[in-house]
């Protein structure tokens, strides 16, 4: 059993940089700053390469839980290192990690939760597995698959369609909702409430 008082780590996935903050593949920077402006914190450069915010998800009192949400500032397929480097420095148990990130094969907005797995193809993935094993939680944010014959790898890197951004607020809303979930009642509830 892990430990109580060690902090759970949510690492939202994404690219750093302007140019990116509105594509598809970042949608787990965009979950993490709603969390991060949740717990009223914000976001401070971790000498482990990446930007952090430390607080508590939950109610005042033993139930709540002690947070570091970040995000990485190495591209996306070399999150594996700083995601590394904070579970070492926080002391993080590899089951208190929730990496947040965007996903193909699931319909846009729709949410899966889980905990181990493979990568799907998924870059970020790839480097966490690769540097931590696969035993850590994944919130999964569909964003659907590429119109015709267009390549993943523009589609994924293209900001989110007119027509998905009026909704894309309610979706990060929820899929913070579900990372809060996660942390306070555990995976299975979790899962029943927001595996749509």
């Amino acid at each position: 059993m892990t430990d109580a008082a060690s902090p759970w780590l949510i690492v939202g996935l994404g690219n750093p940089g302007p140019e990116y903050a509105g594509n598809r593949h970042n949608v787990g920077f965009m979950v993490a700053d709603l969390l991060a402006e949740r717990m009223g914190g914000r976001f401070k450069a971790h000498k482990a390469r990446a930007q952090v915010v430390e607080g508590r998800v939950g109610p005042p009192g033993p139930s709540s839980r002690r947070v570091v949400v970040a995000k990485p500032s190495s591209f996306m397929n070399l999150s594996g290192g700083p995601t590394t480097a904070l579970r070492d420095f926080y002391k993080v148990p590899v089951d208190h990690i929730i990496a947040v990130h965007d996903e193909l094969d699931i319909d846009y907005g729709a949410l899966r939760l889980k905990l181990g797995g493979g990568d799907n193809g998924h870059n970020g993935l790839k480097s966490i597995t690769k540097s931590l094993g696969a035993d850590y939680h994944r919130v999964r944010f569909g964003i659907g698959r590429p119109p015709g014959r267009m390549p993943v790898a523009d589609f994924v890197l293209k900001d989110f369609s007119a027509a998905e951004r009026k909704e894309l607020a309610y979706f990060v809303d929820r899929a913070a909702d579900a990372v809060e979930s996660l942390l306070l009642d555990g995976l299975e509830r979790a899962q029943s409430t927001y595996n749509s």
